[in-house]
């Protein structure tokens, strides 16, 4: 798993950012609001590592990285993300969610609970739902099918993403040049955490998908 990142994606961030610094932040985080798996967990700790190197050069200012441009790029680049989900979810609407919803792992049941949900604690959601991990990247969605005003989505979305980003950020900048370090501290545990992760994944998928309910219902 760990390998997975330094070789797959810490090298994507590093030619991204390397090409197009903050516009390259702002792009990824877009890419992950977008419900596109590119998880802001290693997005912004990655440029909170930039930060901390002093020696580092920002390709478009020609200057040092700047913690708080980043987190600005960064939040705005989740808006944007988030705005684009929002927009699939409005224009498809719940027909959509009917025809397509299982292939998003969306269950019925759960569509009816989004629109009750997002009717009461819309403002709410928007906010709190930046600040959990895998969640975050697909709230825009049933946000868009509910309806929610736009401009109260995007303040909220907005402000909700402004903690987070700041968290991973800082952490990033604390790392630093421990990277290295931690890295081959956790190398002896890259398989038994990859077979963890896998399995967890075909689970939740299984179950989602009702296959673990049709097996039990053959045997």
């Amino acid at each position: 798993m760990f390998a997975f990142v330094d070789q797959i994606v810490i090298p994507f961030l590093t030619h991204l950012y390397g090409a197009v610094g903050y516009v390259g932040v702002g792009v990824a985080m877009a890419i992950e609001s977008a419900m596109v798996p590119l998880p802001s967990e290693l997005i912004l700790p990655f440029a909170g590592f930039l930060v901390s190197d002093a020696r580092g050069v920002e390709p478009l200012t020609r200057g040092p990285w700047s913690f708080w441009l980043v987190v600005l790029v960064a939040v705005l680049g989740n808006t944007a993300g988030s705005l684009i989900s929002y927009a699939i979810g409005a224009w498809g609407g719940r027909p959509f969610l009917e025809r397509y919803g299982r292939y998003l792992l969306i269950r019925p049941e759960e569509i009816d609970l989004a629109d009750r949900y997002f009717a009461r604690w819309g403002p709410q959601t928007a906010f709190f739902s930046r600040l959990l991990p895998v969640v975050r990247t697909f709230i825009s969605f049933p946000a868009g099918v509910a309806r929610m005003p736009l401009g109260r989505f995007v303040l909220y979305s907005t402000l909700g993403a402004v903690p987070w980003t700041i968290l991973l950020v800082y952490v990033g900048t604390v790392l630093g040049a421990n990277w290295i370090d931690v890295r081959h501290a956790l190398a002896p545990f890259d398989t038994a955490i990859a077979v963890a992760a896998v399995t967890a994944v075909a689970l939740f998928v299984a179950w989602r998908l009702g296959w673990v309910a049709r097996l039990r219902g053959i045997a």
